[in-house]
């Protein structure tokens, strides 16, 4: 199997809002998609999400491929939480958008995220009991939610990847794309 092949066949959801990190959503999907993954873009309110760079400066709009309300865990492989301060704010708001990234972790689906992404993961309960990293703001609430936080480039605990910022992107990267060809982790977490 070769590198482009790793993900054939295999769609993975990619859950953001406006206000995303622009490299936190560019660089990961683009790693999948030259694994052979389709990605799916899926945000809060149809039409297109606003980007950042640092949380000040406007980038470039990405058009939603499909909305919370539309989209079901079943029908992706694989999740990707991407950071930016405002994005995962404003995700962990909204009631559907959390009970997506918990259907698609009680499901056993792999789990991808980065910088502010993994504010889902304790929102959600999901950080309770996984080994994690972050961007070094949220490690004292990732520890309340029951992670055990460290600082580390890349970490997977039971098919979830953590990274820090957009420095880890290319271990992050690749390490998503390892786990995500793997498939199913429900037994890890059983």
């Amino acid at each position: 199997m070769t590198k482009t092949q790793k993900l054939q066949g295999k769609t993975i959801a990619i859950l953001a809002a406006d206000g995303v990190e622009q490299v936190e959503l560019t660089s990961p999907r683009q790693a999948l998609e030259d694994a052979g993954a389709t990605t799916h873009l899926i945000s809060l309110k149809a039409g297109e999400i606003q980007s950042m760079k640092g949380d000040i400066e406007p980038k470039d709009k990405y058009r939603v491929d499909k909305t919370v309300a539309e989209a079901k865990a079943g029908d992706y492989d694989a999740l990707v939480l991407p950071g930016g301060t405002v994005n995962p704010d404003k995700l962990r708001l909204d009631e559907q958008a959390m009970q997506f990234v918990r259907d698609m972790y009680d499901s056993g689906k792999p789990i991808g995220a980065i910088c502010h992404g993994p504010w889902s993961l304790s929102q959600t309960g999901i950080a309770q009991g996984l080994k994690m990293t972050s961007w070094p703001s949220l490690q004292h609430e990732l520890k309340l939610a029951g992670a055990e936080w460290v600082d580390q480039q890349v970490v997977t605990d039971k098919g979830v990847v953590t990274s820090r910022k957009p420095d880890d992107l290319p271990a992050f990267n690749a390490k998503i794309v390892e786990e995500f060809a793997e498939g199913n982790h429900q037994a890890k977490r059983s």
